[in-house]
């Protein structure tokens, strides 16, 4: 007989997680309002449990598919927030596919032992760079349904997002001026104590993860500067949000990928 405990390993959890994302994507059609929304509450349930196991390891894993998948679960924690402010926000189908695919990607890659890294400053630059991840991600999201909304206000069709357009506008530039403060302390903190933490003392040096942090950085203060400055908005906004996004995508997740699958080896 299988042991009770074993049945709450984390890969079990995983794919118990991805069946309760696609059953909230897939047969959404065919289910009730209701029951998608239990569908993907007990999906981001099972998600946030997959993370608190890989967080209670000893020596905690880290790469970039749990920085993806705990992306994608602060992703959605925003919108189970924001659902209740603007019950109209329709963006299940497409955070059900994310949220699924990002906790499977985890489970097949689950990233390497932090065994080597001994800086108490670790946790903290994870946790901010981690979280304007989720920021940025979430303004991405609106993004993309103010650009669907506009898309759908051209061709004179009915917007499926519900929300207005200029409330779209809004929510993402909050997102994106949260996610900036904390890609500023992330880099900041990066900084002082240094992008090595495994050495003593820890080192600064210029990494591909630097470079685009810091294209990054700069992509996203000159959409900020634009927007005050010029009134940015609409395709020139987005397009520079995108690429601020895809900036940051490389600087840890895209690096780290290289790293981790193509080329095998430990950071």
């Amino acid at each position: 007989m299988i042991p009770a405990s074993a049945l709450w390993t984390p890969a079990l959890l995983s794919m118990a997680a991805a069946i309760a994302y696609s059953l909230a994507a897939v047969a959404a059609p065919r289910l009730g309002a209701s029951a998608v929304r239990a569908a993907l509450a007990a999906a981001w349930a099972l998600h946030g449990l997959v993370l608190a196991f890989g967080l209670a390891e000893q020596p905690p894993r880290f790469g970039f598919a749990p920085a993806l998948s705990m992306t994608a679960w602060l992703v959605l924690t925003v919108y189970a927030i924001e659902h209740r402010l603007y019950p109209q926000l329709t963006a299940r189908w497409t955070l059900a596919i994310l949220g699924a695919g990002a906790v499977l990607m985890a489970w097949f890659y689950p990233g390497v032992s932090s065994a080597g890294t001994n800086s108490p400053w670790l946790p903290l630059h994870w946790a901010l760079g981690i979280a304007s991840y989720g920021l940025f991600g979430a303004a991405v999201v609106h993004a993309w349904l103010m650009t669907r909304a506009e898309r759908q206000i051209r061709l004179a069709t009915s917007a499926t997002t519900g929300v207005p357009l200029l409330t779209l506008e809004r929510l993402t530039f909050r997102f994106v001026w949260a996610g900036f403060f904390l890609l500023t302390a992330t880099l900041v903190a990066g900084w002082l104590f240094g992008e090595t933490f495994s050495q003593t003392p820890p080192t600064r040096r210029w990494d591909h993860k630097t470079v685009f942090s810091v294209l990054s950085w700069i992509t996203f203060a000159v959409l900020l500067v634009g927007r005050a400055r010029f009134g940015w908005r609409g395709r020139t906004a987005v397009r520079f949000l995108y690429a601020g996004a895809t900036f940051l995508l490389l600087a840890y997740a895209g690096s780290r990928f290289v790293l981790e699958v193509l080329l095998g080896r430990s950071p």
